[in-house]
């Protein structure tokens, strides 16, 4: 399916930021009392019943798990479900309940306040903060504790994306992060064998692809995914998104005007055409058009099923500033506080956590990258073609647990990015505009969210 996406399509997980838009512009994000700050609500339970670490041995429980795995993901998702209901039957029962990501996050909140909501869900980590500052969630450290689980045993980067104001609120699933598609052909036409990994071998490449007939090697998108091809090439050149304490946008440095030029110079130079479609640079790259795209690893399995005349070879996006990054994100299991109340519940939804955090080889076959890495260890993982690309850890970077955050994204940064790509102002012009409406979604946000 084009644009296929972690949750299932593009569409779907771009419709994720404007529903970050919509949650806080009609009050879904506040608290359900007189108060107007969200988590001013303090009826809802700060912490749940600690863990023990041990089997569930309690009375039979029914857990309502919900995620957004409706696409090419999904069956995978189901089937690990399947196989913990197996194994545990008569004691734990998990009822799986899939909808489209869009529909989920603002559904969550209100289902959870009228108790018919789920006990364990499966949300992104960019949403973590923002449900957590809800309290619509509840911290796990027992669970970290309880289980020695630590930073060591996963990748460093998606282990601290987990943690909101000192306390963990998710324990991650998986890694998954743009990728540097080749088309082999076009690269043999230039005399390569693989894609190159710095800036001057790119540009070189792009050159002499260009010589050898390929009309427009590389074409830029204005739209999805290229906000997180600007996060990737800020982070490559040195800069970083937001300030600590969340007050400010960084992104309008000299770094971010230099990641944004590079993205423009690929219009101006001819190596992409203007004004490309929505979805069209991957389209064109499945029908044999286009030499390299950057887009997910979620897109292994897409081009697998769906692209059977085109010759591929995946590889890290490129180095084009100081070193090696990539934007990221992450599926995250958290425990609701819903199941806060029931002291069975608890146990069995932190039971059920662990069990699919260290299950998790039936989720690297739907193109992930296990968070785990006693998983990505294992021989059946470890040939998937996306484990490659973890093996510097180092290199994956995520958004910043700021409660709220996806709306900035949304309503500044990637609207930047936009009007930059398509020629509507240069770079530095765009990015200053933009970081001005980030401050100001920043200062509301921090009012919005203030304990």
């Amino acid at each position: 399916m084009p644009g296929t996406s972690p949750s299932g399509t593009a569409v779907q997980r771009r419709a994720l930021l404007k529903v970050a838009g919509a949650l806080a512009g009609t009050g879904m994000l506040t608290a359900c009392g007189g108060g107007t700050k969200v988590g001013a609500d303090d009826s809802t339970p700060e912490n749940a019943p600690s863990f023990s670490g041990d089997e569930y041995d309690g009375p039979k429980v029914t857990l309502r798990y919900w995620n957004g795995f409706t696409g090419g993901d999904g069956p995978h998702m189901r089937a690990m479900v399947e196989a913990f209901n197996e194994e545990y039957a008569g004691r734990i029962e998990v009822r799986n309940t899939t909808r489209q990501w869009q529909d989920l996050y603002p559904a969550l909140p209100t289902a959870i306040t009228a108790g018919k909501g789920p006990d364990v869900a499966v949300i992104h980590n960019d949403w973590v903060a923002t449900f957590a500052a809800r309290r619509t969630l509840v911290p796990l450290d027992d669970v970290v504790s309880a289980l020695g689980m630590k930073e060591s045993d996963f990748i460093p980067a998606v282990w601290q994306a987990g943690i909101y104001r000192d306390k963990r609120y998710s324990v991650p699933l998986d890694v998954h992060c743009l990728a540097d598609y080749a088309n082999t052909r076009h690269l043999a036409r230039a005399g390569l064998d693989k894609p190159p990994t710095d800036r001057s071998g790119y540009e070189e490449a792009l050159a002499e692809l260009g010589d050898a007939g390929i009309k427009h090697p590389f074409w830029m998108p204005n739209k999805w995914p290229a906000h997180l091809m600007f996060m990737s090439l800020l982070w490559q050149f040195g800069g970083e998104l937001y300030s600590e304490d969340g007050t400010e946008a960084l992104w309008g440095s000299d770094t971010g005007v230099e990641a944004l030029s590079w993205m423009r110079e690929q219009l101006t130079k001819g190596h992409s055409p203007a004004q490309v479609a929505q979805d069209a640079q991957y389209n064109a790259f499945k029908n044999n058009k286009v030499s390299f795209t950057w887009d997910g690893i979620w897109q292994i399995n897409d081009l697998k099923s769906n692209a059977k005349d085109l010759d591929w070879q995946m590889a890290p996006v490129p180095v084009i500033g100081d070193k090696a990054a990539v934007w990221s994100a992450s599926h995250n299991f958290v425990l609701t506080s819903q199941a806060a109340k029931d002291e069975n519940k608890v146990q069995a939804a932190k039971f059920f956590i662990d069990y699919m955090s260290k299950q998790s080889t039936e989720w690297a076959k739907a193109g992930m990258i296990p968070a785990r890495n006693s998983v990505r260890e294992q021989t059946e993982v470890a040939k998937l073609p996306q484990i490659a690309l973890a093996e510097d850890m180092g290199v994956f970077h995520f958004t910043p647990a700021l409660p709220g955050v996806g709306d900035v994204q949304a309503k500044a940064l990637e609207l930047a990015v936009q009007k930059a790509i398509l020629g509507r102002a240069e770079p530095a012009e765009a990015l200053a505009e933009g970081v001005r409406a980030a401050d100001k979604l920043l200062a509301e946000n921090k009012q919005k969210y203030a304990k």
